[in-house]
């Protein structure tokens, strides 16, 4: 792979963006993500667009998006805030001297997919926000790695804005960008008198007793090899689930069920240990009043169904699905509002916030899991048709999971995991099982 261009794109304003040069405050929202920069990758074959038109759609996308081309600063209190300094977005242009085909594999990319996005930076201060890697292959095709800070954006957030970025470079120079909702502050603002209810300080945050997905790799022994699998969901086999949930339910919720019982299966934890889930909750819809879908920012909790191994793997599909959706469900607007109150506390107080973060490299008895399956990225068409292939960064932590729509079969789900290297074997023989799995290990 050869480098060929290194730039920083500034966005292109018809006249200066209302917000330009304010300093925005981190909600608490911003402050529960992840101190991370979040890689995707996205393939396309030949006839693939090209690197002009992409540039030229992308200073377009950002100009209403000021959050992208500025910069992660401190305040002389140490509080963190985006500086909408307008410095624009990091664009690398490189070519590879082989063919797509090459290095696709089973729906996803056989090389190590840490090259084909820009590297992380050791420091998020002062750095772009928004890093764009351009690798154009011999025959044509191109695979796009894109790196955004987390505390600048949720996934809901930044579907959008490749959305608008996509229909910037469709549309070329008659494209009118669409004005996301930026107020940030109207997201969080607490009681009059703030009343938190939950303990905050523990879930989403830091605290001494967290319930938030931090195993030590419990049954896995200290030197635990992590491999990254990925493994296809036909529509059909998700629509046979469903049949066995009966009822409504979302293809996320029954996916996440059979492969909670599956990894849980081959774990060999004992019946009587409980197994947690740390599922992520859009909260747009949920807060009172409601934030509107084109919010750009974060606005993400957690839910955690918790079970006992011996339900997990004995309980019928419609209870383990239910467990979950209780969980879920119990992220509303009193909740919602508890976290909000519990973040302007802290600002009074000027704590020190560090959001839970996954501890070591497994979470086993436990896992964590993020669902693309609301979001566009594999419907993302620039003029040439949507991509080959979407994945996520690699997952160096056993029991980290994340659900994409299949960008090639329609109705399909693919799920990119971290398995322990010596559990592989058995996870692949009953992926597709609906078997008793508390029966075939006794």
């Amino acid at each position: 792979m050869e480098i060929t261009s290194t730039t920083m794109l500034k966005p292109v304003h018809s006249a200066p963006h209302p917000m330009a040069g304010e300093k925005v405050p981190l909600t608490v929202f911003d402050r529960a993500a992840l101190d991370i920069f979040v890689p995707i990758v996205f393939a396309y074959s030949a006839p693939a667009p090209s690197n002009e038109a992409l540039k030229e759609g992308l200073v377009r996308a950002v100009a209403p998006y000021p959050h992208l081309a500025g910069r992660l600063a401190v305040d002389g209190q140490g509080q963190r805030f985006i500086h909408l300094n307008n410095e624009g977005v990091l664009l690398i242009e490189a070519t590879v001297p082989s063919d797509l085909a090459d290095v696709l594999v089973d729906g996803g990319m056989a090389t190590d997919a840490r090259d084909l996005y820009p590297a992380i930076p050791e420091e998020n201060f002062g750095v772009a926000l928004l890093q764009i890697k351009l690798n154009r292959y011999k025959c044509g095709g191109l695979v796009i790695g894109l790196s955004y800070h987390h505390q600048t954006a949720d996934g809901v957030s930044m579907s959008n804005f490749i959305t608008t970025w996509e229909n910037a470079v469709r549309e070329g120079k008659n494209f009118i960008a669409p004005t996301p909702f930026l107020d940030r502050a109207t997201t969080a603002v607490p009681r009059r008198m703030p009343a938190p209810v939950f303990d905050h300080r523990s879930i989403e945050f830091k605290g001494e007793k967290g319930v938030s997905c931090t195993g030590e790799g419990h049954n896995l022994g200290s030197e635990v090899r992590i491999k990254d699998l990925r493994v296809h969901f036909t529509a059909e086999f998700a629509a046979e689930l469903k049949a066995r949930v009966g009822g409504r339910c979302s293809t996320f919720q029954c996916l996440l069920a059979h492969v909670w019982k599956k990894i849980t299966a081959v774990r060999l934890l004992t019946p009587e240990e409980f197994t947690q889930v740390r599922v992520a909750v859009d909260c747009r819809g949920r807060a009172n009043p409601p934030v509107p879908m084109d919010f750009f920012g974060n606005m993400v909790l957690w839910a955690f169904p918790r079970l006992q191994v011996r339900d997990v793997l004995s309980w019928s599909y419609e209870r383990v699905v239910g467990a979950i959706r209780d969980a879920v469900a119990r992220v509303d607007e009193e909740y919602i509002q508890s976290f909000v109150d519990f973040g302007a506390l802290a600002d009074v107080s000027g704590e020190d916030l560090v959001a839970t973060a996954a501890a070591g490299t497994a979470l086993c008895p436990d896992a964590e899991v993020d669902s693309w399956m609301g979001l566009r990225c594999h419907l993302l068409d620039f003029g040439t048709g949507p991509p080959a292939v979407v994945q996520p960064p690699d997952l160096p932590i056993e029991g980290l999971m994340v659900f994409v729509p299949s960008p090639t079969a329609k109705g399909g789900v693919d799920l990119f995991m971290g398995v322990a290297e010596d559990q592989i074997e058995a996870f692949e023989k009953i992926r597709y099982s609906f078997d008793d799995l508390l029966a075939a290990r006794m």
